[in-house]
This record gives structure tokens, sequence and C-alpha cells, in this order.
């Protein structure tokens, strides 16, 4: 699949308390070829914690293009993450999809309601995983406009 010329890769922040899960999401990059700076975490509070180190402390630290959020983690599970960052002035703008094996309507509806920009059921076929993941990155690369600095 092409990409467009000229434009910089994304910077995804990706959450998810399940290796392999974070494993798939690398293959699905790798495998699809796209053009896209990866920083993985294993819960939402080190997302809010890169994110406020970034601002307070180091412009060496990126601002993320999109956020790729699991539902169900241990520590900050996504969506007091996906709360807590649509409250923030600064960050609200960061678009937030969520990526969740639930397909539960209650957390499909709250998580829209917190502000999410997308949610996505992951498949249990790791082919139809990754897939999903390449169609992803095909919308936000391809479709989407971005902000330059959404922080």
């Amino acid at each position: 699949m092409k990409r467009l010329v000229g434009k910089p890769p994304l910077f995804v922040l990706h959450a998810d308390d399940d290796r392999a899960d974070a494993s798939l999401v690398k293959t699905a990059l790798s495998q699809n070829q796209i053009s896209a700076n990866l920083l993985q975490v294993s819960d939402g509070g080190e997302i809010l914690r890169y994110l406020h180190e970034r601002s307070s402390h180091s412009a060496d630290l990126v601002c993320p293009d999109l956020i790729l959020l699991d539902l169900y983690m241990p520590t900050m599970d996504g969506r007091r993450c996906l709360s807590a960052l649509k409250e923030d002035e600064v960050l609200r703008s960061i678009p937030v999809v969520i990526l969740s094996t639930s397909d539960v309507e209650s957390d499909v509806v709250a998580c829209y309601e917190l502000g999410a920009a997308g949610y996505i059921t992951k498949p249990l076929d790791v082919q139809q995983y990754i897939l999903k993941i390449q169609q992803i990155f095909d919308y936000w690369i391809g479709l989407v406009l971005l902000p330059k600095n959404p922080c």
C-alpha cells in the first residue's frame, strides 16, 4: 500500500497490557510497511505520565498524533485514561481510538460519550487483527487531516 509522499510518519501512543496484542500492532505495521513511530505502554497511567512529562519537562518528547487505547487494563483502564485526556484542555484534541475485546454496547456508548474518535473490537483471528490495524492506519494516515501539533 502506498503512503503519502512527504508526509511525516504518525507518532502513535499505544496502551495495552496484553503483550500479544501489543506485538500484533507492531507486526501489522511491519507487514504492511506502514510508516509510523510507535510507543507502547501497558496502561493509561503511563500515557498520562508521558504526556504530562512531555508538556512540562522536555521538548525532546513528541506529542502523539493518535492514541490507541485498550479498554481493560489493570492499573488505569482505558475509560479513566480517555476521560482524563478529554478533560485536559491541551490534550483533548489528540484523537483516541479504543481497541478492545469488548463489544458490550454500554462500553461502546460510554467511550463515545467520553470523546473517543473510534471504537474497534479486536478480532480473535490474528490475520483479521492485523488487517484491522492496517485499516486504522490507512484511515489516519491517508484520509484524515490531523492538526500539526495537537499539544
